[in-house]
């Protein structure tokens, strides 16, 4: 499983994502920024940063 805390990235931000790929985390990231964090776009810059933060755990 993929796991990936917003809080690495935006500090204090709680939001917590698991899915079975980093496909799936990017795209309720996405969700999540667009929601809870008012971003129409996400900047590459930003998802580079959501990508080196997934971590793989054990299921």
């Amino acid at each position: 499983m993929k796991h990936f805390a917003c809080g690495d990235v935006v500090s204090g931000c709680t939001a917590v994502f698991v899915g079975d790929s980093d496909d799936e985390i990017l795209a309720l990231v996405a969700q999540h920024a667009r929601q809870d964090h008012g971003l129409v776009d996400v900047p590459g810059d930003l998802v580079s940063a959501v990508r080196a933060a997934i971590v793989t755990k054990a299921a």
